[in-house]
């Protein structure tokens, strides 16, 4: 399993990382954690039970969220930990996946960063337990580049995943930026088109009546096209309004067009609400009329 590390500035490409890929995963990984502990004081990659012992710091930055961090390499749960903790997030760790259901169960977590590959129990079905007991966002680590993986954790329900080797820095803004679009805006009105009923401050949809089992991103993402209803967004358009990122895998946007369409259309295979409209992206049609062209449902790219 690949580690967290830091790019260096000019490139992401250093000879000690050329080194650790031609080394085993586990020789790899290593090489990588003590690379990252030498950088830091021990004070600074302080376990979770020190980021309890100051909860003032931990309301201060981060609004006292807590996170549950789950992997089986201890160095890795250690270096995110540390970052989560210095950030002012309160955090515990498990180290596979019952350990993992344990912790989530005697204190719901706010968010949970899940490694996929878990020795026994892995990832996805973590993810998949998780979601059955209760809304929690999720952001998947992946040791491969696959596009596969990443698909398969976002088809689970993750709301977002980060590829070994990672900078921590950057895992730290993707949990922030998801726990900050789980805060309800105030100013937010309830919105409501089709039979489909969206309150931002209660972070509530409902379709004729019924609640939907939405996660974060899909939420988010049924909300920006109500508010934008005949317009067509390209899908970079919808990863930087609704995920916040000026780049990143734009198959993110259409897995999560494709859940998203499996709860609100009643045909999902023939959408008529959230249509494609080719060569640019998607639009949201309140009408539910579109061209036969548009209707087949099937996602580009």
């Amino acid at each position: 399993m690949h580690q967290p590390h830091e790019p260096t500035p000019a490139s992401r490409t250093t000879p000690q990382a050329a080194t650790s890929r031609t080394a085993t995963p586990r020789a790899a990984s290593s090489q990588a954690a003590t690379s990252e502990a030498a950088a830091h004081a021990a004070p600074q990659l302080a376990p979770h039970a020190d980021a309890d012992a100051d909860p003032h710091a931990a309301f201060r930055s981060a609004g006292g969220a807590r996170i549950l961090v789950v992997d089986d390499d201890p160095t890795v749960a250690e270096v995110v930990s540390g970052y989560l903790g210095r950030a002012g997030y309160r955090v515990d760790r498990a180290g596979d996946g019952p350990d993992a259901l344990a912790r989530a169960a005697a204190r719901w977590p706010d968010l949970v960063v899940l490694d996929l590959m878990l020795p026994g129990m892995d990832g996805l079905e973590v993810c998949r337990r998780l979601r059955d007991r209760g809304p929690v966002p999720v952001i998947m680590l992946t040791a491969r580049g696959d596009e596969d993986d990443r698909i398969m954790g976002l088809e689970v329900g993750a709301d977002d995943y980060v590829t070994k080797p990672f900078s921590p820095r950057e895992l730290v803004l993707r949990v922030e930026s998801v726990l900050r679009r789980t805060r309800p805006a105030a100013a937010a009105r309830p919105m409501g088109a089709a039979g489909l009923s969206v309150d931002p401050a209660a972070r509530r949809a409902t379709k004729q009546g019924t609640e939907l089992a939405l996660t974060l991103r899909e939420f988010d993402l049924l909300s920006f096209l109500l508010r934008h209803p005949g317009r067509a967004f390209a899908r970079e358009d919808l990863m930087r309004e609704v995920w916040g990122w000026d780049f990143g895998d734009l198959s993110t946007v259409t897995v999560h067009v494709r859940r998203l369409r499996g709860k609100v259309e009643d045909d999902p295979a023939r959408p008529r609400l959230i249509q494609t409209v080719w060569g640019v992206g998607y639009r949201f049609d309140p009408t539910g009329d579109a061209p036969d062209a548009d209707r087949t449902g099937a996602d580009h790219g």
